[in-house]
């Protein structure tokens, strides 16, 4: 595990207002504090509403994230993330599919090799350490 910041300045950017929905079935992306800053994944820009494709009719979730930097150790980590939230968030029939954006990490195929197999994502969330830390990343700001 390295010590210290990976991204030690990060670009920040301002939240942006959302439209009120009648039901927020969905979650919002405040929930996944990626540890490394305080900052959402949206003022990372991590992750965007434009980047959040869901699919009610087909039940498809297609969400495309930008690590902040090529090498960012955490980006498996966001990905597991995302997947237990909308996990949590969706009826178990909707399929997700969880990418980094194309060029935007050094292991891109490995990265969503990994995000999207099942078999991957079991075994990963089976590691107490690993399920402690995206419990915390869920959930340290509802504390």
């Amino acid at each position: 595990m390295t010590l210290g910041l990976i991204n030690a300045n990060p670009v920040v950017h301002a939240k942006k207002e959302r439209i009120a929905r009648t039901e927020d079935l969905h979650g919002g992306d405040d929930a996944v504090d990626p540890l490394e800053h305080p900052y959402s994944l949206e003022q990372l820009s991590v992750l965007s509403e434009e980047s959040i494709t869901v699919d009610d009719k087909l039940g498809r979730i297609l969400i495309t994230f930008t690590p902040t930097i090529q090498h960012c150790s955490m980006a498996t980590v966001i990905g597991l993330c995302l997947r237990v939230k909308l996990k949590h968030c969706f009826p178990p029939h909707y399929k997700v599919d969880i990418k980094v954006s194309p060029g935007s990490h050094a292991n891109e195929e490995s990265v969503n090799k990994q995000l999207n197999d099942k078999e991957r994502v079991a075994a990963a969330l089976e590691n107490p350490n690993l399920r402690q830390l995206v419990d915390e990343c869920l959930y340290s700001n509802e504390l």
